[in-house]
């Protein structure tokens, strides 16, 4: 397997605070890694250094490169991230924010400007058929799973070759949960590696391939993730299976 995704010893401070400590994972390329854990533990944090919205000391390597530069940059080399909040444009259509995620490869028709290229659009809408339906329609005005599936949708026009999700179940409805889940494990078959972040440890961890433990800001346990469901520690701590939990149970579906 190649490594995609190669991060060593990332840290992140907020002023004095020391927000994330020599943080370690990796990506292969068409698998999807899970970095689970409670509330406050740096998992926004750790997306957002490796996307270049934050500050950060240590090593991210992408493709077998060094990246050193902004969010455009990294954007432009495959890397794409779906935020906690959505951030879409509300007063646009759902069609127009689509086109807005591709901006860097489509022209004003929404045609790819590569020659050959498949219109992302239709696979788009193929994954994602609710989208089509409501193409016209005021962003503002989706549902909450429909807002996350435009969001992800939003970023797949960008064609990307690692995409980031920060919490895509939050707010979420049981059903949906699982509608959302079985489209991020369908992703896989197209070539996308995933880096997940989730508090609903036990989703992630039935879709992802490989899984992290972060809490306080540091990576306590690491492996495949049918490994870490079987880990005492998480069974008690994350999936509810035993006493002690400390971040209550959000996995329960």
């Amino acid at each position: 397997m190649t490594v995609l995704l190669d991060v060593r010893d990332l840290s992140v401070d907020y002023g004095k605070v020391r927000a994330l400590h020599d943080a370690s994972v990796h990506v292969d390329a068409g698998r999807i890694a899970t970095v689970i854990g409670p509330n406050g533990a740096g998992k926004t944090t750790l997306l957002g250094a490796i996307m270049g919205v934050l500050p950060s000391q240590g090593t991210i390597e992408f493709g077998g490169r060094a990246r050193h530069g902004g969010v455009e940059s990294r954007v432009n080399e495959g890397m794409c991230l779906v935020p906690e909040k959505r951030e879409l444009f509300a007063s646009m259509t759902v069609e127009d924010n689509l086109l807005l995620g591709g901006y860097t490869r489509i022209d004003w028709r929404g045609k790819s400007k590569v020659k050959g290229e498949a219109d992302m659009q239709d696979e788009v809408y193929r994954l994602f058929p609710r989208l089509k339906e409501r193409c016209k329609q005021l962003a503002g005005t989706l549902s909450g799973g429909e807002r996350q599936m435009l969001a992800i949708g939003r970023a797949l026009m960008a064609r990307p070759k690692l995409l980031m999700l920060d919490e895509p179940s939050l707010g979420l409805a049981p059903l949906v949960v699982r509608e959302i889940f079985h489209i991020i494990s369908a992703l896989r078959s197209s070539g996308v590696a995933i880096l997940l972040v989730e508090q609903n440890a036990r989703a992630a961890l039935q879709v992802a391939d490989e899984g992290y433990v972060l809490e306080n800001g540091r990576i306590v346990l690491a492996g495949a993730a049918s490994e870490l469901k079987n880990d005492p520690r998480v069974a008690a701590t994350y999936l509810g299976l035993g006493s002690g939990s400390e971040a209550g149970n959000p996995a329960r579906m």
